[in-house]
């Protein structure tokens, strides 16, 4: 087991899954608390790697596409100290930081997990129900339907229509949008035969946020339907399947295919992708498959 402890948060990781517990320093984003605890399991996971600084180092996990739902409607777009795939390491801990990202990575090779997408979520999002507000309005979910409530900051023309509920079966999508700069952020649930390119403002589907300190809340939100909708890269029911394979096909306990992945793991060898240590692990593993 690896683990690595600092103000920033506590991950662990025991051969299967990595743990990621949110610290208790003031600096820690309003998101990441909220979020909690998340273990993702090893299939997860794309990669890890760390990065030294004067003051500071630190770690950044990389999630298959398509895994986590929160990452799916953020778009890529959570920050520090939102983020809760970053930790912040102390220098004197820059040594833990290594070698529990050789410990990941040793993980991912020896089981041969693919950094290609997925096409089914394997991180369930935020719990249900839940209620945010910030921005021009609140927004909650109670796993089956959005309800929208505007407040006294709330464009007039969207606020007369009055609270508005979504039933998750006409919600086609999600967009979140952080504040930046002069432009103002949103909450959008994108609607069976809506209107494109309403302004959030005067959007009835959507929060429109201001940069406040609550607005990385909607996040929550945004993901917690975001895992509810169908997964954006599975294949839709009438979309052409594979064939099956033939007599001739080969499964990976084949020697031959045993061999072609010795040869792959001698090339990255030779390429310096590969370690060492890691080849040599990387090939006995190959070689007990014989």
């Amino acid at each position: 087991m690896a683990e690595i402890l600092q103000k920033d948060g506590t991950w662990v990781f025991d051969g299967d899954a990595l743990r990621l517990t949110p610290g208790r320093d003031r600096n820690v984003g309003l998101l990441r608390r909220e979020l909690g605890e998340l273990v993702l399991p090893l299939r997860a996971l794309a990669g890890l790697s760390f990065e030294q600084g004067k003051r500071a180092g630190r770690l950044r996990l990389r999630l298959r596409d398509g895994a986590d739902p929160l990452l799916q409607a953020t778009g890529g777009r959570l920050t520090e100290p939102h983020d809760p795939y970053q930790l912040l390491v102390e220098p004197d801990r820059y040594g833990v930081a290594e070698y529990f990202v050789d410990e990941v990575r040793h993980a991912l090779l020896l089981d041969e997990v693919p950094a290609d997408p997925v096409d089914a979520y394997l991180l369930p999002g935020p719990s249900v129900p839940l209620s945010v507000s910030a921005g021009d309005g609140t927004a909650g979910f109670d796993g089956g339907t959005v309800r929208l409530e505007w407040n006294w900051k709330t464009e007039e023309a969207k606020a007369s229509g009055g609270p508005r509920t979504l039933a998750i079966a006409d919600i086609v999508g999600v967009e979140w949008q952080p504040a930046v700069g002069l432009e103002n952020g949103f909450l959008r649930f994108r609607l069976r035969h809506a209107p494109p390119n309403t302004p959030p403002k005067y959007d009835p589907a959507a929060v429109e946020l201001w940069g406040f300190k609550r607005d990385p809340l909607m996040a929550l939100v945004a993901a917690a339907v975001q895992a509810r909708l169908p997964h954006p890269v599975a294949a839709p029911e009438n979309a052409v399947r594979p064939a099956a394979p033939g007599p001739d096909a080969r499964p990976e306990s084949d020697p031959d295919a045993l061999l072609r992945r010795l040869r792959e793991l001698g090339e990255l060898h030779r390429d310096g992708v590969l370690t060492d240590d890691e080849f040599t692990m990387a090939k006995q593993a190959v070689l007990k498959r014989l």
